[in-house]
């Protein structure tokens, strides 16, 4: 899939801010509980990214899923290993371009292009749980959290992962997201969720967000008094709970 320089220079420069504000944040002090991942403390989130980051430099390293995985990283202090990998994914996008073949969870896109943005996400979202274990959150970038929920609805909702029936919360409804001029109409049944995004048809719940408070509000980050519903109440909560299982 391709991927304009322009947009793929707004990916790196959105993971380069919001990975030095997650160190930034997480000098303050790593015992701190974090509120939007039970049992995890900013030392658990540091750790998280580090690994998520080593990871990606390996499969584009690759062009794979590296085998083994994960490496012991028990015994390295977490902030020093968080500055290397961070520098180490932003090198490692760097050096692959946007076009280079490789591994992704994307049914669509194959190439290294699909991790800038999920990595720049990835940062968005992990950078707001230190910032939320100290009450010091900032906004995600308005055009970061509109692909975000683009990405959310589209691929992590919309993608094949419910062929086979086995969500834990199907929806027989269809819900409308808008945020900011932009929509998506996810047509959700027991064994399929077909994501678009338009405004064709009906809608039996929509939900409204300006991009930062839509886009947290779904990961979970967010509180449900941040974001409006209109409509069928329960095929909304019942929507708000299929998006929940596929991002855990």
């Amino acid at each position: 899939m391709s991927l304009p320089p322009e947009r793929a220079a707004f990916y790196l420069a959105c993971l380069q801010d919001d990975s030095a504000r997650l160190a930034e944040v997480g000098r303050l002090g790593l015992a701190a509980v974090v509120p939007s991942c039970p049992g995890w403390t900013v030392e658990t989130v540091v750790r998280h990214i580090s690994t998520v980051y080593l990871h990606k430099v390996e499969v584009l390293k690759l062009g794979a899923l590296p085998d083994p995985w994960p490496p012991n990283l028990d015994d390295r202090d977490a902030l020093e290993l968080y500055d290397e990998a961070r520098a180490a994914v932003v090198t490692a996008l760097e050096q692959a371009g946007t076009d280079l073949p490789t591994w992704t969870f994307s049914p669509d896109d194959k190439t290294s292009a699909f991790w800038y943005r999920r990595m720049a996400l990835e940062t968005a979202v992990h950078r707001v749980d230190t910032e939320l274990a100290y009450d010091v959150l900032t906004p995600v970038d308005r055009e970061l959290a509109l692909d975000g929920i683009d990405e959310l609805l589209v691929l992590m909702l919309g993608g094949p992962w419910w062929e086979e029936g086995d969500t834990e919360h199907p929806v027989n409804a269809t819900v409308r997201v808008t945020s900011e001029g932009r929509s998506w109409t996810a047509r959700l049944n027991a064994t399929t969720a077909t994501v678009t995004p338009d405004t064709k048809g009906e809608a039996d719940a929509e939900i409204f967000g300006e991009a930062n408070d839509l886009y947290l509000w779904l990961w979970g980050r967010q509180p449900a008094d941040s974001i409006q519903t209109v409509g069928d109440e329960a095929a909304a909560a019942a929507f708000r709970n299929r998006i929940a299982e596929c991002t855990t």
